[in-house]
Protein backbone atom coordinates (compact mmCIF):
# COMPACT_ATOMS: atom_id res chain seq x y z
CA UNK A 1 0.00 0.00 0.00
CA UNK A 2 1.35 3.37 -0.65
CA UNK A 3 1.70 6.24 1.36
CA UNK A 4 -1.13 8.17 -0.64
CA UNK A 5 -3.78 5.26 -0.32
CA UNK A 6 -2.85 5.01 3.51
CA UNK A 7 -3.78 8.53 4.30
CA UNK A 8 -6.72 8.40 1.88
CA UNK A 9 -7.88 5.00 3.69
CA UNK A 10 -7.00 6.55 7.12
CA UNK A 11 -9.31 10.01 6.40
CA UNK A 12 -12.34 7.87 4.58
CA UNK A 13 -13.05 5.44 7.69
CA UNK A 14 -11.06 2.51 5.12
CA UNK A 15 -9.33 0.14 6.91
CA UNK A 16 -5.43 0.35 5.39
CA UNK A 17 -2.96 -2.08 6.57
CA UNK A 18 -2.29 0.62 9.19
CA UNK A 19 -3.01 4.10 9.82
CA UNK A 20 -1.02 7.06 8.18
CA UNK A 21 1.49 8.20 10.51
CA UNK A 22 1.56 11.82 9.94
CA UNK A 23 2.25 15.32 11.61
CA UNK A 24 -0.17 17.57 11.77
CA UNK A 25 1.91 21.07 10.98
CA UNK A 26 5.21 21.73 9.86
CA UNK A 27 7.90 21.94 12.49
CA UNK A 28 8.86 24.82 15.11
CA UNK A 29 11.91 26.20 14.32
CA UNK A 30 12.93 26.65 18.10
CA UNK A 31 11.92 23.12 18.29
CA UNK A 32 14.24 22.08 15.47
CA UNK A 33 17.06 24.04 17.46
CA UNK A 34 16.49 22.08 20.46
CA UNK A 35 16.44 18.79 18.68
CA UNK A 36 19.48 19.44 16.43
CA UNK A 37 21.29 19.85 20.20
CA UNK A 38 20.32 16.65 20.93
CA UNK A 39 21.75 14.97 18.13
CA UNK A 40 18.85 15.99 14.99
CA UNK A 41 21.76 16.24 11.82
CA UNK A 42 22.40 20.27 11.41
CA UNK A 43 21.15 19.82 7.40
CA UNK A 44 17.71 18.28 8.88
CA UNK A 45 17.01 20.16 11.54
CA UNK A 46 18.10 23.73 9.30
CA UNK A 47 16.29 22.59 6.60
CA UNK A 48 12.95 22.36 7.85
CA UNK A 49 12.10 25.96 7.39
CA UNK A 50 9.02 27.85 8.06
CA UNK A 51 7.06 29.05 4.40
CA UNK A 52 8.28 32.26 4.61
CA UNK A 53 12.18 31.57 5.83
CA UNK A 54 12.97 31.92 1.84
CA UNK A 55 11.27 34.85 0.71
CA UNK A 56 11.87 37.56 4.00
CA UNK A 57 14.54 40.07 3.11
CA UNK A 58 15.05 39.06 -0.49
CA UNK A 59 13.33 41.36 -2.37
CA UNK A 60 13.41 39.42 -5.76
CA UNK A 61 10.64 40.35 -7.74
CA UNK A 62 11.15 37.02 -9.74
CA UNK A 63 11.70 34.85 -6.75
CA UNK A 64 9.16 31.50 -7.87
CA UNK A 65 8.96 31.30 -4.13
CA UNK A 66 6.86 34.27 -3.55
CA UNK A 67 3.32 33.47 -4.00
CA UNK A 68 4.20 29.56 -5.18
CA UNK A 69 5.60 27.93 -2.25
CA UNK A 70 6.93 24.73 -3.05
CA UNK A 71 10.55 23.87 -2.78
CA UNK A 72 10.25 24.97 1.11
CA UNK A 73 8.55 21.49 2.05
CA UNK A 74 11.06 19.42 0.59
CA UNK A 75 13.31 20.32 4.08
CA UNK A 76 10.04 19.49 6.04
CA UNK A 77 9.67 16.36 4.21
CA UNK A 78 13.14 15.23 4.83
CA UNK A 79 12.54 16.58 8.62
CA UNK A 80 9.97 14.07 8.77
CA UNK A 81 11.33 11.15 7.12
CA UNK A 82 14.36 11.01 9.47
CA UNK A 83 11.96 10.80 12.45
CA UNK A 84 10.00 8.30 10.90
CA UNK A 85 6.69 9.73 9.81
CA UNK A 86 4.94 9.15 6.81
CA UNK A 87 5.85 11.21 3.92
CA UNK A 88 3.56 14.60 3.03
CA UNK A 89 4.43 17.25 1.02
CA UNK A 90 3.31 20.07 2.00
CA UNK A 91 2.33 23.16 -0.60
CA UNK A 92 1.03 26.50 -0.10
CA UNK A 93 -0.62 28.81 -2.60
CA UNK A 94 -0.29 32.36 -1.86
CA UNK A 95 -3.26 35.32 -2.50
CA UNK A 96 -1.05 38.03 -4.92
CA UNK A 97 -1.26 40.47 -1.83
CA UNK A 98 0.56 38.47 0.66
CA UNK A 99 3.87 39.30 0.12
CA UNK A 100 5.92 42.05 0.47
CA UNK A 101 9.69 43.35 0.90
CA UNK A 102 10.64 43.72 4.10
CA UNK A 103 11.81 47.54 4.43
CA UNK A 104 12.06 50.23 7.12
CA UNK A 105 10.16 52.67 6.71
CA UNK A 106 11.75 54.73 9.50
CA UNK A 107 14.03 54.96 12.17
CA UNK A 108 15.00 57.13 15.07
CA UNK A 109 17.25 57.32 17.80
CA UNK A 110 13.86 56.20 19.65
CA UNK A 111 12.42 53.27 17.47
CA UNK A 112 12.41 51.58 14.42
CA UNK A 113 9.21 51.12 12.05
CA UNK A 114 9.55 48.18 9.70
CA UNK A 115 7.33 46.95 7.35
CA UNK A 116 7.01 42.82 7.15
CA UNK A 117 6.51 40.42 4.69
CA UNK A 118 2.63 40.80 4.93
CA UNK A 119 3.06 44.28 4.28
CA UNK A 120 1.75 45.20 7.65
CA UNK A 121 3.37 48.11 9.86
CA UNK A 122 5.35 47.36 12.69
CA UNK A 123 7.14 49.30 15.51
CA UNK A 124 10.07 48.75 17.90
CA UNK A 125 11.94 50.45 20.68
CA UNK A 126 15.21 50.46 20.14
CA UNK A 127 15.55 49.05 23.63
CA UNK A 128 13.03 46.26 22.84
CA UNK A 129 12.93 43.11 21.40
CA UNK A 130 9.33 43.34 20.78
CA UNK A 131 7.90 44.76 17.87
CA UNK A 132 4.36 46.07 18.11
CA UNK A 133 1.26 46.83 15.24
CA UNK A 134 1.88 50.15 14.22
CA UNK A 135 -0.09 50.31 10.80
CA UNK A 136 -2.66 48.06 9.34
CA UNK A 137 -2.25 46.61 5.55
CA UNK A 138 -5.06 48.35 4.67
CA UNK A 139 -7.74 51.36 6.57
CA UNK A 140 -10.63 51.26 4.30
CA UNK A 141 -12.02 51.18 1.05
CA UNK A 142 -9.21 53.58 -0.42
CA UNK A 143 -6.43 50.98 0.48
CA UNK A 144 -8.14 48.21 0.21
CA UNK A 145 -8.80 49.30 -4.24
CA UNK A 146 -5.48 50.06 -4.59
CA UNK A 147 -4.56 46.77 -3.19
CA UNK A 148 -6.12 44.92 -5.61
CA UNK A 149 -4.97 47.16 -8.65
CA UNK A 150 -1.30 45.97 -6.60
CA UNK A 151 -2.91 42.08 -6.81
CA UNK A 152 -3.93 42.64 -10.78
CA UNK A 153 -0.28 43.28 -11.96
CA UNK A 154 1.24 40.66 -9.76
CA UNK A 155 -1.05 37.63 -11.07
CA UNK A 156 -0.28 39.03 -14.17
CA UNK A 157 3.50 38.84 -13.89
CA UNK A 158 3.87 35.67 -11.34
CA UNK A 159 0.82 33.50 -11.68
CA UNK A 160 1.28 32.59 -15.63
CA UNK A 161 0.08 29.27 -16.75
CA UNK A 162 4.09 28.45 -17.17
CA UNK A 163 4.71 29.70 -13.77
CA UNK A 164 2.12 27.42 -11.88
CA UNK A 165 3.23 24.62 -13.90
CA UNK A 166 6.54 25.02 -13.09
CA UNK A 167 6.04 25.06 -9.65
CA UNK A 168 3.77 22.37 -8.85
CA UNK A 169 4.13 19.82 -11.95
CA UNK A 170 7.85 18.21 -10.87
CA UNK A 171 5.88 16.84 -7.81
CA UNK A 172 3.32 15.08 -9.50
CA UNK A 173 5.65 12.10 -10.82
CA UNK A 174 5.95 10.56 -6.94
CA UNK A 175 2.96 11.67 -6.01
CA UNK A 176 1.29 9.86 -8.56
CA UNK A 177 3.76 6.48 -7.49
CA UNK A 178 1.85 7.39 -4.08
CA UNK A 179 5.75 8.04 -2.63
CA UNK A 180 3.82 11.13 -0.55
CA UNK A 181 0.53 12.46 -0.06
CA UNK A 182 0.23 16.24 -1.06
CA UNK A 183 -1.02 19.18 1.36
CA UNK A 184 -2.48 22.14 0.04
CA UNK A 185 -3.16 25.05 2.37
CA UNK A 186 -5.05 28.01 1.90
CA UNK A 187 -5.52 31.76 3.38
CA UNK A 188 -9.46 31.38 4.31
CA UNK A 189 -12.23 34.11 4.03
CA UNK A 190 -12.10 34.70 7.94
CA UNK A 191 -8.56 34.96 8.10
CA UNK A 192 -7.53 37.45 5.39
CA UNK A 193 -10.12 40.52 6.13
CA UNK A 194 -8.11 39.97 9.81
CA UNK A 195 -4.97 39.63 8.47
CA UNK A 196 -5.59 43.23 6.09
CA UNK A 197 -7.41 45.36 8.63
CA UNK A 198 -6.26 43.65 11.89
CA UNK A 199 -8.10 42.12 14.40
CA UNK A 200 -10.31 45.01 16.22
CA UNK A 201 -10.92 46.57 13.11
CA UNK A 202 -11.97 43.61 11.55
CA UNK A 203 -14.31 42.64 14.06
CA UNK A 204 -15.89 46.25 14.19
CA UNK A 205 -16.43 45.78 10.29
CA UNK A 206 -18.79 43.20 10.28
CA UNK A 207 -21.18 45.91 11.64
CA UNK A 208 -19.83 49.41 10.36
CA UNK A 209 -18.45 47.56 6.77
CA UNK A 210 -20.25 44.80 6.17
CA UNK A 211 -19.59 45.52 2.17
CA UNK A 212 -16.01 46.09 2.44
CA UNK A 213 -15.27 42.24 3.83
CA UNK A 214 -17.26 41.31 1.38
CA UNK A 215 -15.86 42.84 -1.73
CA UNK A 216 -12.59 41.15 -0.15
CA UNK A 217 -14.18 37.83 -0.16
CA UNK A 218 -15.37 38.04 -3.31
CA UNK A 219 -11.95 38.85 -4.89
CA UNK A 220 -10.81 36.60 -2.61
CA UNK A 221 -12.99 33.80 -4.67
CA UNK A 222 -12.07 34.78 -7.93
CA UNK A 223 -8.17 34.55 -7.54
CA UNK A 224 -9.16 31.63 -6.07
CA UNK A 225 -11.63 30.29 -8.75
CA UNK A 226 -9.14 31.54 -11.64
CA UNK A 227 -6.16 30.26 -10.56
CA UNK A 228 -6.59 27.17 -7.84
CA UNK A 229 -8.25 24.64 -10.61
CA UNK A 230 -4.35 25.27 -12.84
CA UNK A 231 -2.76 24.30 -9.38
CA UNK A 232 -5.07 21.16 -8.78
CA UNK A 233 -4.15 20.28 -12.11
CA UNK A 234 -0.70 20.17 -11.83
CA UNK A 235 0.05 18.68 -8.44
CA UNK A 236 -3.29 16.86 -7.36
CA UNK A 237 -3.34 17.46 -3.77
CA UNK A 238 -5.08 14.86 -1.56
CA UNK A 239 -5.84 17.63 0.92
CA UNK A 240 -6.71 21.28 1.02
CA UNK A 241 -6.94 23.20 4.10
CA UNK A 242 -7.89 26.51 4.37
CA UNK A 243 -6.53 28.56 7.43
CA UNK A 244 -9.28 30.48 9.35
CA UNK A 245 -8.14 30.50 13.37
CA UNK A 246 -12.25 32.38 13.83
CA UNK A 247 -12.15 30.81 17.51
CA UNK A 248 -9.96 31.00 20.57
CA UNK A 249 -10.39 29.62 23.92
CA UNK A 250 -13.67 31.27 25.28
CA UNK A 251 -15.22 29.93 21.83
CA UNK A 252 -16.15 31.67 18.52
CA UNK A 253 -15.58 35.16 17.43
CA UNK A 254 -18.27 36.02 15.44
CA UNK A 255 -21.92 34.32 15.62
CA UNK A 256 -23.26 31.21 13.57
CA UNK A 257 -25.22 33.67 10.97
CA UNK A 258 -22.04 35.84 10.45
CA UNK A 259 -19.79 32.83 9.83
CA UNK A 260 -23.14 31.78 7.28
CA UNK A 261 -22.81 34.82 5.43
CA UNK A 262 -18.95 36.29 5.41
CA UNK A 263 -17.46 32.84 5.39
CA UNK A 264 -19.45 29.71 4.72
CA UNK A 265 -21.31 31.19 1.68
CA UNK A 266 -17.87 31.61 -0.19
CA UNK A 267 -16.73 27.93 0.73
CA UNK A 268 -20.14 26.73 -1.02
CA UNK A 269 -19.07 28.82 -4.04
CA UNK A 270 -15.47 27.83 -3.62
CA UNK A 271 -15.35 24.06 -2.61
CA UNK A 272 -17.35 22.80 -5.86
CA UNK A 273 -14.80 24.20 -7.97
CA UNK A 274 -11.68 22.29 -5.97
CA UNK A 275 -14.05 18.51 -5.96
CA UNK A 276 -14.21 19.32 -9.28
CA UNK A 277 -10.53 19.45 -9.98
CA UNK A 278 -9.91 15.27 -7.84
CA UNK A 279 -9.19 16.71 -3.95
CA UNK A 280 -10.82 14.42 -1.72
CA UNK A 281 -10.86 15.99 1.60
CA UNK A 282 -11.47 19.88 2.66
CA UNK A 283 -10.34 20.30 5.99
CA UNK A 284 -10.46 23.71 8.07
CA UNK A 285 -7.53 25.02 10.98
CA UNK A 286 -8.89 26.95 13.61
CA UNK A 287 -7.46 26.81 17.10
CA UNK A 288 -9.72 27.20 19.82
CA UNK A 289 -12.92 25.80 21.20
CA UNK A 290 -15.23 26.12 17.95
CA UNK A 291 -17.75 23.24 18.92
CA UNK A 292 -20.75 25.67 18.38
CA UNK A 293 -19.72 25.51 14.94
CA UNK A 294 -19.15 22.40 13.59
CA UNK A 295 -22.98 22.25 12.44
CA UNK A 296 -21.80 25.69 10.27
CA UNK A 297 -18.87 24.29 8.91
CA UNK A 298 -20.59 21.26 7.65
CA UNK A 299 -23.56 22.65 6.09
CA UNK A 300 -20.79 24.73 4.31
CA UNK A 301 -19.02 21.33 3.05
CA UNK A 302 -16.17 21.12 5.16
CA UNK A 303 -14.78 17.36 5.58
CA UNK A 304 -12.51 17.79 8.48
CA UNK A 305 -10.37 20.06 11.27
CA UNK A 306 -7.04 20.31 12.12
CA UNK A 307 -5.22 20.74 14.90
CA UNK A 308 -8.36 20.75 17.60
CA UNK A 309 -6.97 22.25 20.55
CA UNK A 310 -7.23 20.51 23.53
CA UNK A 311 -6.20 23.08 25.39
CA UNK A 312 -8.82 25.16 24.69
CA UNK A 313 -11.49 22.41 25.39
CA UNK A 314 -11.68 20.74 22.02
CA UNK A 315 -11.73 17.11 23.44
CA UNK A 316 -12.15 14.71 20.34
CA UNK A 317 -13.68 11.82 21.97
CA UNK A 318 -16.60 14.37 22.62
CA UNK A 319 -16.26 15.83 19.31
CA UNK A 320 -16.93 12.48 17.39
CA UNK A 321 -20.25 11.78 20.02
CA UNK A 322 -21.69 14.60 18.29
CA UNK A 323 -20.03 14.30 14.75
CA UNK A 324 -19.63 10.50 14.34
CA UNK A 325 -18.47 11.48 10.44
CA UNK A 326 -16.17 14.36 10.94
CA UNK A 327 -13.26 13.82 9.87
CA UNK A 328 -9.88 14.38 12.41
CA UNK A 329 -6.41 15.40 11.95
CA UNK A 330 -4.47 16.27 14.97
CA UNK A 331 -6.18 16.01 18.65
CA UNK A 332 -3.21 14.92 20.60
CA UNK A 333 -2.11 17.42 23.48
CA UNK A 334 1.17 18.84 22.19
CA UNK A 335 2.33 19.49 25.97
CA UNK A 336 2.33 15.97 27.40
CA UNK A 337 5.15 14.95 24.67
CA UNK A 338 7.25 17.14 26.93
CA UNK A 339 5.92 15.55 29.94
CA UNK A 340 7.25 12.03 29.70
CA UNK A 341 6.40 8.34 28.61
CA UNK A 342 3.66 7.86 30.96
CA UNK A 343 2.09 11.07 29.76
CA UNK A 344 2.52 10.25 26.20
CA UNK A 345 1.21 6.67 26.71
CA UNK A 346 -1.97 8.48 28.90
CA UNK A 347 -2.60 11.01 25.90
CA UNK A 348 -2.61 7.67 23.24
CA UNK A 349 -5.13 5.79 25.45
CA UNK A 350 -7.09 8.83 25.49
CA UNK A 351 -7.79 9.14 22.01
CA UNK A 352 -7.29 5.29 21.01
CA UNK A 353 -11.08 4.93 20.48
CA UNK A 354 -11.19 7.58 17.66
CA UNK A 355 -8.39 5.87 16.17
CA UNK A 356 -10.00 2.79 16.23
CA UNK A 357 -13.32 4.40 14.61
CA UNK A 358 -11.33 5.93 11.67
CA UNK A 359 -11.69 8.82 10.11
CA UNK A 360 -8.77 10.17 11.58
CA UNK A 361 -4.64 11.02 11.69
CA UNK A 362 -3.59 11.49 14.94
CA UNK A 363 -0.96 14.34 15.28
CA UNK A 364 -0.20 17.23 17.52
CA UNK A 365 -2.86 19.55 18.38
CA UNK A 366 -0.03 22.02 16.97
CA UNK A 367 3.30 22.71 16.47
CA UNK A 368 5.59 20.65 18.98
CA UNK A 369 6.89 22.69 21.27
CA UNK A 370 10.30 23.21 22.24
CA UNK A 371 9.88 22.27 25.76
CA UNK A 372 9.69 18.74 24.31
CA UNK A 373 12.83 16.63 24.39
CA UNK A 374 14.24 14.60 21.12
CA UNK A 375 14.07 11.43 23.11
CA UNK A 376 10.23 12.00 24.47
CA UNK A 377 9.32 12.84 20.38
CA UNK A 378 10.65 9.75 18.76
CA UNK A 379 9.23 7.64 22.05
CA UNK A 380 6.28 9.81 20.87
CA UNK A 381 6.62 8.63 17.13
CA UNK A 382 7.40 4.98 18.03
CA UNK A 383 4.04 4.60 20.55
CA UNK A 384 2.29 6.74 17.51
CA UNK A 385 3.37 3.84 15.07
CA UNK A 386 1.88 1.24 17.71
CA UNK A 387 -1.56 2.59 17.64
CA UNK A 388 -2.40 3.44 14.16
CA UNK A 389 -2.26 -0.15 13.77
CA UNK A 390 -5.51 -0.06 15.15
CA UNK A 391 -6.75 2.61 13.14
CA UNK A 392 -10.23 1.36 11.60
CA UNK A 393 -10.57 -1.64 13.67
CA UNK A 394 -13.94 -1.07 15.22
CA UNK A 395 -15.44 -0.39 11.18
CA UNK A 396 -17.64 -3.19 10.21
Amino acid sequence: MTNRERERLTLDFGKPDRGAVEETFYPWVLACQRFKKEGMPAEIADGAKDITNDIVGKGENDNPEKYLPVSWGEGVMAYEDYLGFDPVRRVHFVLPFRRFEEVIIEETPEHVIKQDIFGRQNIRRIDSEIEIEYKPIISGWDDWNKMKEHAEAELEKHFTDEKIKAAYAPLEEAHQRGDYSIRLNLEGFFWIPRELLGIEKHMFAFYDEPELLHDICEYVLSVYTRYLPKVLDACHPDLVYMMEDLSGKDGPMISGDMFDEFVGAYYQRLFPVIREHGVGNIFVDTDGDFMMMIPNFLKAGVDGFLPMDVNAGMDIVKVRERFPELKIIGGYNKLMIAEGKEAIDKEFDRILPIVRQGGYIVGADHQVPPSASLENYRYYISRLHEVMKQCGADIL
